[in-house]
């Protein structure tokens, strides 16, 4: 089993940066594909942000060039530095580690940006 816990959510203006948090509790985080996503009030949940257990990241076209993401093997944990925020990025911002056909979810961080 594991476990995941999201922080680092809030209120923030247009054009502003977060950087979101999300740690794991697994023995092996290495060997894992993390992933975020988000989801909007009546949306569907959207893929934003992958890095592979290897290290790729890849990226949504809506998010390319604003935010990264990043992962800390040994501390267990992935990074979602978000710059240059606009309104479309509200929503809830939720962490997920995958590996073949096993997923595992967070609970979700709430990002509003908004002036």
């Amino acid at each position: 089993q594991v476990q995941l816990v999201e922080s680092g959510g809030g209120l923030v203006q247009p054009g502003g940066s977060l950087r979101l948090s999300c740690a794991a509790s697994v023995n092996i985080f290495s060997i894992y594909d993390m992933e975020w996503y988000r989801q909007a009030p009546g949306n569907e949940r959207e893929l934003v942000a992958t890095i592979a257990s290897g290290g790729s990241a890849s990226y949504a076209e809506s998010v390319k060039g604003r935010f990264t993401i990043s992962r800390d093997n040994v501390k267990k944990m992935v990074y979602l530095q978000m710059n240059s925020l606009k309104p479309e990025d509200t929503a809830v911002y939720l962490c997920s580690a995958r590996m073949q056909l096993i997923r595992y979810w967070g609970q979700g961080t709430q990002v509003t940006v908004s002036s």
